[in-house]
């Protein structure tokens, strides 16, 4: 099980970057995905999740400005981030679970400068 993540990198405040994430491995299109991210010195936070179906929902924190979408065809799920905030600084991890664990990414970077 592979979950290859990209499309992290530094951006102003207000800006926008589309996160990707692209599973082997599994059988994509029965999973429910989620970005998660963690910023230094704190624990890992859920930031958004879609179940199988599509259906999406979000952390208070990034709700309006963040959508995730999934393409059950390339096995991708994206985040889009918008009006980006210096506070959306952490590392992204894309992630599902599979039985018995969660599956991790390798995580990107995303910095915002205000």
């Amino acid at each position: 099980v592979q979950l290859q993540a990209s499309g992290g990198g530094l951006v102003q405040a207000g800006g926008s970057l589309r996160l990707s994430c692209k599973a082997s491995g599994i059988t994509f299109s029965t999973r429910t995905m989620a970005w998660y991210r963690q910023a230094p010195g704190e624990q890992r936070d859920l930031v958004a999740e879609i179940t199988s179906d599509g259906r999406s929902s979000y952390a208070d924190s990034v709700k309006g400005r963040f959508t995730i979408s999934r393409d059950n065809v390339k096995r991708t799920v994206n985040l889009q981030m918008d009006s980006l905030k210096p506070e959306d600084t952490a590392v992204y991890y894309c992630t599902t679970l599979i039985p018995g664990r969660r599956v991790w990414g390798q995580g990107t970077q995303v910095t915002v400068s205000s």
